[in-house]
């Protein structure tokens, strides 16, 4: 359980009070990072109920709204070097899907845990992927799908990373994967559950 204040206030989605105390806490020469660290604290914990089943979907993506205005006020204060990612996480969901409900949970639930996120959006197509990941240096590519329709051109963007060259896994995340599924794809890894993908990223980087 969060035990400093403003992750508690998150964890308990109270967004007045998470306002609050950030501005409070920018306004005491508190470090930014310092903030982003107690808000990661208290998403971590709205993970964690969501896993047992306390919350529901509308409450982390009430959530991530909340973490969206907090860092609107953050961002602006984060000197160029004072952040510090786990890693890279490339993520959107397949060509031909333009499904991102599941897709921006993860992206939320990766964000707090500690991961930079580019989010290249719905309806990518292959070479969107392995340009991304080429860009970013990242070690993993994030594949949403919601269609059982658009299976084809899953295979056809995991495939597009798997010989483009670059040292990267591949996740692909969805309702409809199952072990089928990842041998049809041929993807590293693969879940329908959101909040597995932070704990893939953590594999991937070798963080705790």
């Amino acid at each position: 359980m969060a035990k400093d204040e403003l992750a508690l206030a998150i964890a308990n989605l109270e967004r007045d009070k998470v306002l609050s105390l950030v501005k409070e806490r920018l306004q005491a020469g508190v470090k930014p990072m310092e903030i982003i660290n107690s808000l990661q604290e208290g998403m971590v914990e709205v993970g964690n109920r969501f896993e047992k089943g306390e919350f529901f979907l509308s409450e982390l993506i009430f959530c991530g709204e909340i973490m969206k205005e907090a860092m609107v006020e953050l961002e602006p204060k984060l000197a160029a070097g004072d952040r510090e990612y786990r890693g890279t996480v490339v993520i959107g969901t397949v060509k031909g899907d333009i499904h991102d409900l599941g897709k921006n949970i993860v992206v939320m639930l990766l964000k707090g845990a500690g991961y930079n996120v580019v989010d290249l959006g719905v309806d990518v197509a292959p070479e969107k992927f392995v340009e991304a990941a080429r860009e970013t240096k990242t070690s993993l590519v994030a594949m949403s799908m919601l269609l059982t329709s658009v299976m084809d051109k899953m295979k056809e963007c995991v495939q597009a990373v798997k010989e483009s060259g670059l040292n990267v896994k591949v996740l692909i995340g969805g309702p409809i994967i199952d072990d089928k599924v990842m041998e049809f794809s041929g993807a590293d890894y693969g879940s329908a559950v959101a909040s597995d993908a932070a704990k893939i990223a953590g594999e991937v980087y070798g963080a705790a």
